[in-house]
């Protein structure tokens, strides 16, 4: 369980969000939308650790009752989507999933957990592939599954999805939303895109009004 006790944020004086509550259950995606500038992905660097210290906030964050805010970046185990895949250019297909599992995972492990990912993608021909050589949904696929390796405890995901083109963002959609549950563990996503709330098949918190 992922939960925001009474979260506020503010620039220069400026009140962006006030007393925000919610939780999240294992394996459940929750969806924020509001307009641009109102602090949407400020709340997930808050969550992740990485918020500037030009913004001002109050609350707390907990996950299964253990305290977030009061953790470093490193400690909180958390995966991160954002728009763009953020692929290493310079490695292969597999040598980034490789990359993001857990180095106390052996050797020959961590390969048959790489190449049970690329299976999974329906691309093991790809595995020395260049991500330049994927296309977008594929890239957005793989990225999907290297964050998922690192074996995070909760994820963010920062509108995964505005870079697609309608036919793989529904595709994406399907899939992310599998594998989170597969995973069972929260995940909170922010847009601007209210198919990508309803694709995520669970609430949907709009400017402090809650919706299901």
């Amino acid at each position: 369980m992922l939960s925001v006790k009474a979260f506020s944020l503010s620039l220069d004086g400026k009140t962006l969000i006030q007393d925000l509550n919610f939780e999240i259950a294992a394996g459940q995606i929750l969806s924020i939308m509001g307009p641009s500038g109102i602090g949407k992905s400020s709340l997930l660097h808050f969550l992740s650790g990485s918020l500037s210290p030009n913004l001002t906030t109050t609350g707390e964050a907990f996950l299964n009752n253990e305290a977030l805010h009061t953790k470093s970046i490193q400690d909180r185990k958390v995966g991160l989507l954002q728009q763009m895949p953020l692929l290493f250019p310079h490695m292969s297909i597999i040598e980034n999933l490789l990359f993001a599992i857990p180095a106390n995972i052996n050797k020959i492990e961590r390969i048959d957990m790489a190449q049970h990912a690329l299976a999974k993608l329906g691309i093991p021909d790809k595995a020395n592939a260049l991500p330049k050589e994927l296309s977008g949904g594929q890239q957005a696929r793989v990225a999907l599954l290297r964050t998922l390796l690192s074996k995070p405890d909760y994820l963010l995901l920062d509108e995964p999805f505005s870079k697609l083109d309608p036919a793989l963002r529904r595709d994406v959609r399907a899939f992310v939303l599998n594998e989170i549950r597969q995973a069972n563990i929260p995940a909170l996503l922010v847009t601007h895109d209210t198919e990508d709330a309803k694709a995520m098949e669970g609430e949907c918190l709009e400017l402090g009004v809650v919706r299901k």
